[in-house]
């Protein structure tokens, strides 16, 4: 027989507040899924419940092609971010080795001229609220600050949602949860679907800094005439990568002139400095060591109580919608912030949950589309991962393997998925990278160039080799376009792809020991040979 406390909690739950859809989270995830849901469903109950009172910068400042066009053409905020953030150069990469002491000295890969397509360096705190004030104008009901406490699900039924405000607590009931949640993610590990992707333990500190040396600048030019001249682009305004053995790390500027500067490690390949007094001070400490960053940072002061850390941050959902709920952006997993792949993965997750949502408030069946969307969404997932990023950090600070993995990474990107929505328009976002039948050629041969290069460096780090053709090289690429010409710079790069294993990579055609170097403090590694 039911007693009297639970028939007074379901009594409450009978009579708690009904919405039609709850999402959790109110920064660009949860914000943008708002936004197009009020656009496509007139007259939707909507309730936003976000955590803090207001937001402050976080990562996830640099956008790239599909971001971009998800932001300003599906979202609608070009008018904003050419206002209020900067328009981003494309990327850039500093070597170095120990014949490498000044800035001029250290090899470069970059673009020559302005990119072709927009993207940009945003601040987050001023951008995810501008895109939240903008979900509350088209009707959302927001509740600020409130924390989502419980979740309780209900497939095909009503979720029933506990939050905690103003020191009470509060029982909400809608048809769908979107779990824009962030790193918290929330439903993934209340359920037991979050994994944390063991394959690839990488950590990172970063802060925002004053005072960082403007790449343009007077000072700079005066300095390193030369070196000044070379791109007829700018700089500055790339997202600028300083790079070692095993490690990399981003210099994103923000309007207004502070800068964003993170390192980004594999834990396996280096040891972050656990001495050396306060975060910032080992952070400072640890890029100190590459000749770029001394210059850059020699004048800069780091941000009071603007740093911060996080280990582990690869993981992902093992679930990503059921009836009655959906997992957005990093709600739903995480990959690595190299080529600044988030904002690619929100505007995915975000378009096909709108889609779900949608689809079941027109009385459609959904049971085949969640279906899909779990199977395509772990399929895009994983195969991203062993695409790009797994062992990748092997080869991190090489010159030479990096320069073909980028321009090979860059090209079938361009080829393959900044393409899609340029062409479809939002349908090209419905389906997430690398699940198509026609991208698997392109998944197989990213994964083997990919591995290659990890074995090549893996070889030179055991001769201790690895760094050789860092000092003084220079690649400055023309830039990628959507035209079909660019595939000529793809068979440029396989073909010297081939170059490099006829000349080196032929010593590791042979099934190879695995073995991983002993880290050590201040990111160098000492090689362990079985």
């Amino acid at each position: 027989m039911l007693n009297k406390a639970l028939l007074m909690n379901l009594a409450a739950n009978a009579e708690a507040p009904l919405y039609d859809v709850i999402v959790i989270g109110g920064s660009l995830a949860g914000a943008a899924t708002a936004t197009l849901l009020l656009r496509t469903n007139p007259g939707l109950k909507l309730l936003m419940v976000e955590k803090s009172d207001h937001f402050t910068r976080r990562v996830g400042e640099a956008t790239v092609e599909v971001s971009a066009f998800f932001l300003g053409r599906i979202l609608g905020l070009t008018q904003h971010l050419n206002e209020s953030h900067l328009v981003k150069q494309g990327m850039r990469f500093w070597f170095t080795n120990d014949e490498v002491a000044s800035l001029d000295q250290a090899s470069e890969l970059g673009g020559r001229y302005q990119v072709r397509l927009p993207s940009y360096q945003l601040d987050r705190a001023v951008f995810d609220e501008e895109v939240l004030r903008r979900a509350c104008a088209a009707g959302a009901k927001l509740l600020r600050p409130a924390n989502v406490t419980k979740v309780h699900l209900s497939s095909g039924g009503e979720q029933t949602i506990i939050i905690r405000a103003a020191e009470r607590l509060e029982t909400v009931r809608s048809r769908w949860v979107v779990d824009a949640s962030g790193v918290s993610a929330l439903l993934a590990r209340q359920e037991g679907w979050w994994r944390s992707n063991t394959a690839h333990p990488i950590s990172a500190a970063w802060g925002r800094w004053k005072g960082v040396k403007d790449w343009d600048g007077y000072e700079l030019a005066q300095k390193f005439p030369e070196w000044a001249g070379a791109p007829y682009g700018i700089r500055g305004t790339a997202t600028n990568h300083v790079v070692g053995a095993g490690w990399w790390s981003w210099w994103i500027p923000l309007k207004g002139g502070d800068v964003s500067v993170g390192v980004v490690f594999d834990q396996r390949l280096v040891h972050w400095p656990q001495e050396g007094g306060k975060l910032g001070d080992r952070l400072k400490q640890f890029l100190l060591q590459h000749p770029v960053a001394r210059e850059m940072l020699s004048e800069a002061q780091l941000i009071e109580g603007d740093v911060h850390w996080r280990k582990d941050l690869a993981y992902y959902s093992t679930r990503f919608a059921g009836d009655g709920f959906v997992l957005v952006g990093d709600a739903a997993g995480f990959l690595d912030p190299f080529y600044s792949p988030g904002m690619d993965w929100i505007a995915f997750t975000v378009t096909s949950a709108v889609q779900l949502i949608a689809a079941e408030r027109r009385g459609e069946c959904v049971t085949a589309s969640i279906d899909r969307h779990n199977s395509l969404f772990s399929l895009s997932y994983h195969n991203w991962f062993k695409a790009v990023y797994r062992d990748k950090y092997e080869y991190m600070g090489e010159y030479d393997l990096m320069r073909l993995a980028f321009l090979l990474d860059l090209g079938l990107y361009y080829l393959g998925i900044v393409s899609q929505p340029f062409k479809m328009g939002i349908k090209g976002l419905l389906a997430p990278p690398f699940t198509e039948p026609l991208s698997r050629p392109v998944l197989t041969l990213m994964r083997i160039y990919n591995r290659r290069f990890a074995q090549i460096a893996r070889r030179r780090r055991r001769l201790h080799l690895l760094g050789k053709t860092n000092r003084a090289r220079r690649w400055l690429s023309n830039g990628f376009t959507l035209s079909k010409s660019d595939v000529r710079l793809i068979i440029k790069m396989l073909f010297q792809w081939g170059l490099l294993e006829l000349k080196e990579g032929w010593h590791t055609w042979w099934p190879e020991r695995k073995q991983w170097p002993v880290p050590v403090a201040g990111g160098r590694a000492v090689p362990v040979d079985p």
